[in-house]
């Protein structure tokens, strides 16, 4: 006794196109490399005084993004390279950041009291 339909046939289902949740590899770089555009002005804003806080917000992105790229073991010779060298770039920064942000916490430190 089989209770399905018989004779009759579903329409053919249409595939449809397989949708990433990540975007490609060359377009997460491209954005990779604009934020930290964007932090390096970020800080320049804070340390020429127009802004009250560090922009941790964006540093903490950057940093997020360059750990999920470093896991990807799909990435081409070409987009390590570009990966590698972005890398490079913000760990320069970063360290230059940290050393401004010292030597402004001595000074506020060391400041002689009026």
């Amino acid at each position: 006794m089989s209770f399905g339909r018989r004779g009759r046939t579903s329409p053919p289902k249409q595939e449809e196109p397989r949708r990433d949740a990540r975007p490609p590899i060359d377009e997460q770089l491209g954005r990779l490399e604009e934020d930290i555009r964007r932090l390096k002005v970020e800080f320049d804003i804070f340390f020429n005084g127009a802004a009250k806080r560090p922009p941790y917000d964006t540093k903490n992105r950057v940093e997020t993004a360059i750990k999920r790229l470093g896991d990807d073991r799909t990435l081409s010779f070409a987009q390590r390279y570009r990966y590698n060298s972005l890398v490079a770039r913000y760990t320069a920064f970063r360290e230059l950041w940290r050393r401004a942000l010292q030597e402004r916490e001595e000074a506020t430190l060391h400041r002689p009291k009026r």
